[in-house]
C-alpha cells in the first residue's frame, strides 16, 4: 500500500469495552469514538490490533448487547471508503464473521504482514507468542477448542455471557495481570519473539498490543518492536505518516 500526502495509518489495541461493567467503560467508549472521529479526516487505513471488545462471542444469530456507538462509528468509516482491519484478540478471539458481513471489516486471526510505502510491518494482536505467555498459551488450547466453542454454543446466551464475562473480568482466567508489568527490554517475550523473526526476514517494524504497555524497542539495526498500550489507563496509539512510526497518546 503507498500512502497518498498528507495521509496517515493509525493504530490501536485493548479498549476491552464493557469491563469492568458497560456503564464504567461507557465513557472509554465514547473517547474511543471521538478519536476514531477525528483520525479519519487524515486515514489511510486504521488498524484494530484486539481485546476491543473485553469478552465477545458470535452465536449464530446472535451478537453481544452493546458497543452500539463504537460499531456504529466502524460502520461510518468503513461505509466512507477508508479500510480498517480487525486483528483477534484474547478477549475477542471467538469473533467469527459479524465484522466482515456486517461492517465490511476483514478479521486476522494471526499476525499479518504489511508493506507501506517500502517499509515492511508485522503486525498481530500479540498473543500466545514469544517464550512467555505460557498460561494463556494453555488456556488458548481449550478456548479455540472445537468442542468447547460446541458446547458453549448450547448455554443459553444469558447464562453464557454472565458465565464469560465473570471469567474475563473477576478472575482474569484469559490473560492475568501478567500483561501489566514491564518485563525490561531484554525479557519482553514479544520483543523476543521479534527478534526471532527478524532471522527469517527483515522488518522495520513490529506492531502489538496485548501487554497493555506502550513501548518502543529497537531490536535489530533498522528494525524496531512497538507495544501500543492501551485505551484503559494510558490511552495510547500508534501512527504512520509513511517515513516513520511513533506512539502518540490521546
Amino acid at each position: 500500500m503507498q500512502i497518498p500526502k498528507g495521509k496517515k495509518i493509525y493504530f490501536s489495541s485493548d479498549n476491552h469495552l464493557g469491563a469492568p461493567t458497560m456503564e464504567a467503560s461507557r465513557p472509554r467508549e465514547l473517547k474511543f469514538v471521538q478519536w476514531l472521529d477525528e483520525v479519519k479526516e487524515d486515514a489511510a487505513a486504521i488498524f484494530l490490533l484486539g481485546d476491543l471488545f473485553d469478552f465477545w462471542f458470535e452465536y449464530k444469530t446472535v451478537v453481544p448487547k452493546g458497543f452500539v456507538r463504537v460499531l456504529g462509528k466502524l460502520a461510518e468509516i468503513s461505509d466512507q471508503g477508508i479500510p480498517i482491519h480487525f486483528f483477534v484478540g484474547n478477549h475477542d478471539l471467538w469473533m467469527r464473521s459479524y465484522f466482515e458481513d456486517e461492517l465490511n471489516i476483514p478479521t486476522y486471526r494471526d499476525v499479518k504482514e504489511f508493506t507501506f510505502n517500502d517499509k515492511h510491518f508485522l503486525i498481530g494482536h500479540g498473543d500466545g507468542k514469544g517464550p512467555g505467555d505460557k498460561g494463556y498459551k494453555r488456556m488458548k488450547k481449550i478456548f479455540t477448542n472445537p468442542v468447547f466453542n460446541w458446547l458453549f454454543r448450547w448455554f443459553h446466551p444469558e447464562l453464557g455471557m454472565r458465565l464469560a464475562h465473570y471469567m474475563s473480568v473477576k478472575n482474569r482466567l484469559i490473560s492475568g495481570d501478567e500483561d501489566k508489568k514491564f518485563l525490561g527490554e531484554e525479557n519482553e517475550w514479544l520483543a523476543l519473539y521479534a527478534k526471532r523473526k527478524l532471522e527469517e526476514k527483515h522488518y522495520d517494524y513490529f506492531v502489538f498490543g496485548h501487554r497493555h504497555l506502550p513501548m518502543e524497542i529497537p531490536i535489530g539495526e533498522n528494525s524496531v518492536y512497538f507495544n501500543l498500550g492501551d485505551w484503559i489507563t494510558h490511552f495510547t496509539y500508534g501512527v504512520f505518516d509513511g517515513e516513520t512510526f511513533e506512539l502518540k497518546k490521546y
